[in-house]
């Protein structure tokens, strides 16, 4: 009886199994990788450009003339378009030490928003009253002090007490967006509408107010390759991500390696919150990190970690981002709706290529089962008769 029952278990099994599973697929090579990535990324533009044909005002060419427009029509464009992609360049070399080290660190957000925040409280408080040069110092140390601040707390409660630091890290996000409307509330009284623009505290411009900010953070980028690939700091990092227990045994001090890492991940993003703010004296808002530390979180992951590859897939963002405010303009959208599902559906199949890149899709025999391997013959050892 019971054999009968483990005879229909098996058979039930097998009827609901799916004709084909899936296995981690060897490593390809490089061309195959850019063959997927550039099928995804053609594949993606034709199908957004039917979507805006067939909600919009315009055909599906116009899309792709649209889209260029909208990054390369003027120079002023370009230079946004380097700008953004400057600053999406920051927040994701921010994460890299963090995620090369397996701290994910989803709290980009709010060490951005706190850098931000230091810089606009001098910037607000001081402007007009000391030298510019001092301000500007000021602002800086203020800052890059703050986005260390609310990285190194995550950072050292996980170092001590191991908790989770995906959770914590985003948890941060929304408590230093409860910190700045706390400002607005209690330090600028008499303004109920917006934060007011601070009187000083403005980057000096090369050309102009872009220029400074795109070489600041593209050289950036550089230095963080040369730190992770050469330096000790990037060897110990890489262990640390690799197994703990390897890095104690061969005498890394993790809990120092996680703050330390952490307080250079906050100082990025506190510089950047820096930028945000001294490159136009801006006024401050809870939204001013415009969502960089979750952006940065896919860029980096796309470029594997590799500081130099998020040039290309920083750019990349930035022109699909910028790109697509001509576009909804053009095709004579209301709304931004349909331009965000665009822009989702384009990062999804860039996303989606690292499955097929890593797993390949395998048809089943027709008994459902894998294989066995075949046992491989004994060796008899010469001068015996076993």
């Amino acid at each position: 009886m019971e054999q009968k029952d483990n005879q229909v278990t098996a058979e039930q099994k097998k009827r609901f199994e799916l004709p084909f599973h899936i296995v981690k697929r060897s490593t390809l090579p490089l061309k195959k990788k850019i063959l997927v990535y550039a099928i995804a990324l053609v594949g993606s533009l034709l199908l957004s450009s039917l979507i805006c044909w067939i909600f919009g005002d315009g055909n599906p060419l116009d899309f792709f003339a649209y889209l260029f427009k909208g990054t390369f029509g003027t120079s002023r464009k370009f230079w946004l378009l380097l700008l953004e992609t400057a600053f999406l360049l920051g927040a994701s070399v921010a994460l890299i030490p963090a995620f090369k080290m397996k701290f994910w660190n989803l709290g980009g957000n709010g060490q951005i928003l706190m850098g931000c925040l230091a810089s606009y409280a001098f910037a607000y408080k001081l402007g007009g009253k000391m030298p510019e040069w001092v301000l500007l110092l000021l602002m800086f140390v203020s800052s890059v002090a703050a986005g260390i601040l609310w990285a190194v707390i995550p950072a050292i409660f996980k170092a001590i007490f191991n908790t989770n630091e995906t959770l914590f890290t985003l948890m941060m996000n929304y408590i230093a967006e409860g910190v700045v409307l706390c400002f607005f509330a209690y330090w600028i009284h008499g303004q109920d509408v917006a934060f007011p623009k601070p009187n000083g505290g403005v980057l000096p411009a090369l050309g102009n107010n872009m220029l400074l900010t795109i070489l600041v953070f593209f050289l950036l980028a550089g230095l963080m390759f040369v730190y992770l690939k050469y330096s000790k700091h990037g060897y110990e990092i890489s262990v640390v991500g690799e197994s703990v227990n390897t890095a104690k045994y061969i005498g890394i001090d993790v809990k120092k390696v996680i703050i330390r890492t952490l307080i250079l991940s906050g100082a990025i993003a506190g510089l950047i919150g820096f930028f945000l703010i001294a490159r136009t004296s801006a006024p401050l808002d809870k939204t001013l990190h415009n969502n960089m530390g979750f952006t940065g979180i896919m860029t980096s992951w796309l470029a594997a970690f590799n500081p130099l590859f998020m040039f290309l897939t920083c750019f990349f963002i930035a022109f699909i981002n910028t790109g697509m405010s001509q576009v909804q303009t053009d095709f004579g959208f209301t709304n931004n709706a349909i331009s965000k599902i665009v822009i989702g559906l384009i990062y999804f199949f860039v996303i989606a290529c690292a499955f097929f890149i890593n797993y390949k899709i395998v048809r089943r025999d027709d008994s459902g089962q894998k294989k066995p391997l075949k046992k491989r013959p004994q060796i008899r050892q010469r001068g015996t008769n076993k």
